[in-house]
């Protein structure tokens, strides 16, 4: 199990420190959520607050665009190279457009779905995906509990994978925590993304041990 920690849930008045700490880590990622009070309502990071946790970050940065006008925003967050950017199906009409942008600049591309979306809608595109991000919350907000159906989507994405052959890991976003990890990892869950659960704890590598 992967384990990306997701600074919407860090102390933003202390950012760079909270960096530090992860960095200090063996986290696998560190997850940032882009928010544009559009697609979701709420706003967070812009170009030049990720340019500076780019700059402070020792870790590969996971980036996770919650948005309209996806085109705009890849763009913007392909100069700062991250390691992995993803887009959600809900939004874009021109998916494969969009993947070939990212992949040709060698960030690996993923979708987002969001928890009332079926896997089946990936039918014509997981060939071309290096991993799916399922939300098990709705997303918008860190701290909200875990919403179970998203399991069994993890379940079938699973085996649509593995029928498929595709080269695709399954990402998992909301209400993470010690309590349900197993189950993300029965599920066939490859990469765990965790907020409160890491950053509410008094020591982050002990919080990542625990979901590991």
């Amino acid at each position: 199990m992967l384990v990306a920690p997701s600074i919407l849930s860090a102390d933003f008045g202390r950012l760079n420190e909270e960096i530090d700490e992860l960095n200090k880590t063996d986290c696998d990622y560190i997850h940032i959520d882009v928010m544009d009070g559009h697609f979701v309502p709420n706003l967070t990071f812009g170009k030049c607050v990720i340019e500076a946790v780019a700059k402070r970050a020792k870790k590969p940065l996971d980036i996770h665009l919650m948005v309209q006008n996806i085109d705009f925003f890849v763009k913007m967050m392909i100069d700062l190279k991250p390691f992995s950017l993803s887009f959600h199906v809900e939004e874009e009409k021109h998916i494969n457009r969009i993947l070939h942008l990212i992949k040709d600049n060698c960030i690996k591309a993923g979708i987002a779905l969001n928890p009332h979306t079926s896997q089946d809608s990936l039918e014509y595109i997981l060939r071309y995906i290096d991993f799916v991000l399922l939300m098990s919350v709705n997303p918008g907000f860190g701290g909200q509990n875990f919403i179970s159906s998203t399991l069994e989507k993890a379940i079938r994405l699973k085996e649509i994978i593995k029928d498929g052959n595709f080269d695709c890991k399954i990402s998992m976003d909301g209400g993470i925590n010690s309590q349900n990890i197993n189950m993300l990892k029965e599920s066939g869950v490859d990469i765990a993304i965790a907020g409160n659960y890491i950053f509410k704890s008094q020591n982050y590598q002990e919080a990542i041990n625990s979901l590991r």
